[in-house]
């Protein structure tokens, strides 16, 4: 009966949506860290992503689980959007550099970088996953030329990450026309 208990408690929390750590208006912090794309690997840095306009930087757990397989599509598919509005797109994973070049190339679809959360950056993001270790939450934000948080969305589902995320750089480019 405790185990059952136990159980139906784990599910509820891995079902229900999280809060995202870092709230709008919350300074994003800084980092650089290896990134794929394409299968090619080079340094992402994000105070230099943020001199061309937002940010949309999304969390996923692993690489190649079916979750993150279909967020990675998913953002694929919409990655001209993004580059309309004027947007830098990354993914970061706990995952080694090498698993996430070899994603770059099959899920990412050789569109956006992904790239290597580090310690660090999962801290200062909060985005520790709470059950299983060198893993981040799936947590999307889209973050503003000054480095202040537009958006975000913290749920284990990937649905909605890319339209939240589009839709918000769409409004601040609406607000800032180029």
């Amino acid at each position: 009966m405790k185990r059952h208990a136990l159980l139906l408690a784990a599910a509820a929390l891995l079902a229900a949506p999280a809060s995202a750590a870092l709230k709008p208006g919350a300074k994003a912090p800084a980092f650089a860290t290896q990134a794929a794309t394409g299968g090619k690997v080079s340094t992402f840095d994000l105070s230099a992503a943020l001199k061309k306009g937002p940010v949309v930087l999304y969390f996923f757990p692993a690489a190649f689980t079916s979750g993150c397989t279909v967020e990675a599509h998913e953002f694929a598919e919409a990655s001209d959007d993004f580059a309309r509005a004027g947007a830098t797109l990354i993914g970061l994973s706990a995952d080694p550099i090498d698993k996430l070049a070899d994603f770059s190339v099959k899920e990412c679809r050789n569109k956006f970088p992904v790239g290597v959360a580090q310690a660090p950056t999962i801290a200062g993001y909060d985005v520790a996953h709470a059950v299983a270790k060198n893993r981040t939450d799936r947590t999307s934000y889209v973050i503003a030329p000054n480095g202040r948080i537009l958006y975000a969305l913290s749920q284990p589902n990937p649905a909605g990450h890319v339209q939240g995320t589009l839709a918000a750089v769409r409004e601040w480019r609406a607000k800032h026309p180029k």
